[in-house]
């Protein structure tokens, strides 16, 4: 912050938002954003600074990359998160800048020098682990409600909780049907970085109690029991390294009814990685529960290996197989055997016996029941 950059020389700028809340958390900073008070857009680009803001003046570092943006205030003008009206001019203020921002611990500034710039309170309300609204404006922004409930899932962990003000204004802006306003992208966007946070959960309890899941995810919200549950499955997730956005996200949504994960899906426009992980793991759900009920026979193995195309994305299998191992360890060790036998089956074999089209793949079937049986069978060497 010290360091002078002959770019930015006799320019009045701010470190903001993130950059400076998680600094003080003593959170990782990977970015930093930056205001600029009392210039001109012409006077950015003059300095080598490249646009990119469409709606408002933000412009580019030529070298750092680094996000620096003209001072503004909005006002609302619409419906949603895009129906506001902004004002950029060289006569806006830090204060007013930061007075249209979202909660207090993110509308705090810090000058070059590393100085504290915090007129409504953001320290304090970090000291007293609370998310609380700058403005009562919080309520012309439905996207601030998720916002709200992302940064809960974020810091749950340290203490933090929504101020009881804020949650009532969270209540009010679904009450006033804006929450309806909110496109399928930017839900999506919140809730894809939920996932990513350390306790997903908090951000769709956050949603639920102030009513703006019914809204947005109705078919999570419908039923708190179930809501929970699916919630308590968030940390019960498959051993892999990667894609454990995915596997929450799977693990969710896993119990609902076919007609639901897709209206769910397609209303969020989730991506296809995502679809694909729900369905995987609602075929898993189906095999476990089945076997609570009655034993698990080579035919119904061999249906969910088809279904979850294990024999073209064999890649699949071990993360499943992870996930049944949590519900049903015993039935996990039996479906691992048969796959393991199963998958020794090989059509190039067959092709040189002599099959081919329709007979090679139900001799292809045959055979794989064939070894999936004999791993099941009592006293089977292999076990």
């Amino acid at each position: 912050m010290t360091e002078r950059d002959p770019r930015l020389a006799g320019l009045e700028v701010y470190r903001v938002g993130g950059a400076v809340r998680d600094a003080r958390l003593g959170w990782p900073v990977y970015d930093n954003d930056w205001v600029v008070v009392g210039a001109t857009p012409e006077t950015m680009r003059a300095r080598g600074f490249k646009p990119v803001g469409r709606d408002f003046p933000v412009f580019l570092h030529p070298e750092t990359h680094e996000e620096y943006a003209l001072a503004r205030t909005e006002r609302k003008q619409g419906h949603g998160y895009t129906g506001f009206e902004v004002h950029a001019s060289p006569d806006v203020t830090l204060e007013e800048d930061l007075e249209r921002r979202d909660l207090t611990i993110n509308a705090m500034a810090e000058d070059r020098d590393g100085n504290l710039v915090d007129p409504y309170g953001g320290e304090r309300d970090l000291e007293r682990r609370l998310l609380r609204h700058v403005s009562p404006a919080f309520v012309e922004d439905p996207l601030r409600v998720l916002r709200t409930a992302r940064f809960l899932a974020r810091y749950q962990g340290l203490g933090f909780a929504i101020a009881e003000e804020t949650h009532a204004l969270m209540c009010r802006l679904v009450e006033s049907g804006e929450m309806a306003h909110l496109v399928a992208e930017r839900i999506w966007v919140e809730t894809e970085k939920a996932l990513g946070e350390p306790y997903p959960q908090a951000y769709f309890r956050a949603l639920s109690e102030c009513g703006a899941l019914a809204v947005i995810m109705p078919e999570l919200a419908g039923d708190s029991c179930a809501l929970e549950a699916a919630l308590a499955r968030l940390d019960r997730l498959p051993e892999e390294n990667e894609h454990w956005r995915h596997w929450r996200w799977a693990r969710l949504c896993e119990a609902l009814d076919a007609q639901k994960r897709d209206h769910l899906g397609e209303r969020l426009r989730v991506p296809r990685a995502y679809a694909d992980r729900v369905r995987q793991a609602a075929l898993t759900r189906a095999l476990w529960k089945q076997a609570e009920v009655e034993p698990i026979g080579g035919e119904r193995i061999l249906a969910w290996l088809n279904a979850i195309d294990a024999w073209r994305r064999p890649e699949r299998v071990s993360p499943l197989l992870s996930l049944l191992s949590l519900e049903r360890p015993a039935l996990a060790e039996d479906v691992c055997l048969a796959w393991r036998l199963a998958s020794q089956i090989l059509p190039r074999n067959l092709v040189d016996e002599g099959f081919q089209g329709k007979a090679l793949g139900d001799e292809m079937q045959r055979r794989r029941r064939e070894a999936i049986d004999a791993a099941l069978a009592p006293g089977s060497p292999n076990r």
